[in-house]
């Protein structure tokens, strides 16, 4: 049975709680991920921007390669080589989620932390058409819309001390990205969901939010 690999990292509930009066300080330590082995019939395995089985493919991962495992979170259910699970891997050097279903790690338990902390990319619920990014390295949000639904994606998020929300819109359809730069200082944090609404200069009426996502500004 594989060791389980902890990242030192302030949790997702501690910040989200404490959004209206939360000052943090201090940078989060990096620690090793934990490892595991992709397995398949021998076909390469989509790499998923969110971690449901119909999230965008972001790009695959051939059988037997070794992946780094920064985090896991529960997701879409996914039959696979070692089961039926929803169970999913954030892989940061792939850029993407992959099914735990499909990496062999020697334990029937969790080998990484919860994602919350930096994991960087949502789908909204119920299999919805938005996804969302947030590029750290710059701090800009990527605002996707991957189905014509009649709904624009859109990305709110809230900045430290509460500040929110302020919205990123994509309603330019389906197929389309919205890349724009937000004003997020270094160091600092951004909670953001995914969801979808019809566009609007007001208050939206959000739909089908993903879970709220913790990230921080390089």
């Amino acid at each position: 049975m594989k060791r389980l690999n902890l990242r030192r990292m302030a949790g997702l509930g501690v910040i989200v709680a404490a959004v209206g009066s939360l000052a943090v300080g201090g940078a989060l330590e990096a620690s090793a991920a934990a490892s595991g082995t992709v397995k398949t019939a021998g076909d390469p395995l989509n790499v998923r921007r969110a971690p449901t089985a119909s999230a965008t493919a972001v790009k695959t991962v051939a059988n037997g390669a070794t992946v780094a495992i920064d985090c896991q979170v529960n997701g879409s259910s996914v039959t696979g080589t070692y089961g039926t699970s929803t169970l999913w891997d954030y892989v940061p050097a792939l850029g993407g989620y992959i099914s735990d279903t499909y990496v062999y790690t020697g334990s029937d338990t969790r080998i990484a932390p919860d994602c919350g902390v930096g994991t960087g990319s949502a789908q909204c619920a119920d299999a919805c058409a938005g996804e969302g990014q947030y590029r750290s390295s710059d701090s800009h949000f990527l605002v996707y819309d991957t189905n014509a639904d009649g709904y624009s994606a859109v990305v709110a998020y809230w900045l430290k001390g509460g500040a929110g929300p302020f919205y990123v819109w994509n309603s330019g359809g389906e197929g389309t990205k919205v890349d724009k730069a937000v004003s997020v200082p270094h160091g600092g944090w951004v909670f953001y969901k995914v969801c979808v609404a019809n566009y609007t200069t007001g208050k939206p009426d959000l739909k089908s939010c993903s879970d709220g996502l913790t990230d921080f500004a390089a």
